[in-house]
């Protein structure tokens, strides 16, 4: 059983050893740089280059993004991302040992990641959302297994990417069966509330108010495209109504945690001061 778990890239170590460190260090700034460069180079415009926002504007769904807010995500995320990295250097082995035992997942992320936007770019979208469903499975298991590691983990490594894909999601799908009718925005009027759903499933059950912002965030994006597509429809008053309940809720946790007045039933035997330091949410039930 021990020698499976030290074959399993996936499993959570206490320590790493010099050889293992050095393969995720490798790997994980080879596929991050992957995505970088297939990301920068799919929105240059060109002649007969395919872009990401081309795509976006030749294919006008319910569920397209703005480019400018989508690309202020993708930006900070990037950069949060490299921070990440650079704790895998860090002589600090708690904080080199917490960025390693996401690796994998990272890793397997960014593969993801770089096949959907090259399948986006070349109108692939059937095969596109394989591998956004795939990297959600990922990214969900993920966060069920590490949903207590740092805020340098955290954010740039699970809640980011996770809020990321589950937009991109109602993104490609929408492209992908072509979303122009009547009966499709009429569906998609109701599709967008699991944008909700799904935000508040991580507000309530893990307190991460991280989620609840990225989510926000994406969910201006989606609205201020829409009304530059439709302006008499439901979807962008939906996607601003969605935005401003997240955004709201997501405050009424972040504010008590931040002034340190919230209110935790703990387990016997639960160390406080160590997993507040580590806790990327603001309740570590």
């Amino acid at each position: 059983m021990a020698n499976a778990q030290n074959l399993n890239p996936f499993a959570r170590r206490e320590t790493h050893d010099k050889q293992s460190l050095l393969i995720y260090k490798i790997l994980t700034i080879l596929t991050w740089v992957l995505v970088l460069a297939v990301s920068i180079g799919c929105s240059v415009s060109g002649a007969g280059r395919r872009t990401i926002w081309g795509q976006n504007k030749a294919n006008p769904t319910p569920f397209s993004l703005n480019p400018f807010i989508t690309d202020i995500y993708w930006v900070v995320l990037l950069i949060l991302q490299a921070g990440y990295i650079w704790h895998l250097f860090s002589s600090n082995s708690e904080w080199s040992t917490s960025a390693a035992n996401v690796g994998s997942h990272f890793i397997l992320n960014n593969l993801f990641q770089f096949a959907f936007v090259l399948l986006w770019v070349h109108s692939r979208f059937w095969i596109a959302e394989l591998m956004l469903v795939l990297n959600f499975f990922n990214l969900a298991a993920l966060y069920l297994r590490h949903s207590t590691t740092p805020r340098f983990v955290h954010i740039p490594v699970v809640s980011g990417p996770l809020a990321w894909t589950f937009v991109a999601i109602l993104w490609d799908g929408a492209a992908m069966v072509g979303a122009h009718g009547l009966v499709a925005r009429i569906l998609a009027n109701v599709v967008v509330w699991s944008i909700m759903v799904f935000g508040f499933l991580f507000l309530v059950a893990f307190k991460d108010y991280t989620m609840g912002f990225e989510l926000t965030l994406l969910s201006l994006a989606l609205a201020v495209h829409q009304i530059g597509i439709k302006v008499i429809a439901f979807q962008w008053i939906f996607a601003f109504v969605i935005m401003s309940v997240l955004f709201l809720a997501t405050l009424a946790i972040a504010i008590p945690g931040a002034l340190g007045q919230e209110v935790t039933v703990r387990r016997e035997g639960d160390v406080v001061d160590q997993d507040r330091e580590r806790q990327p949410l603001l309740d570590d039930q």
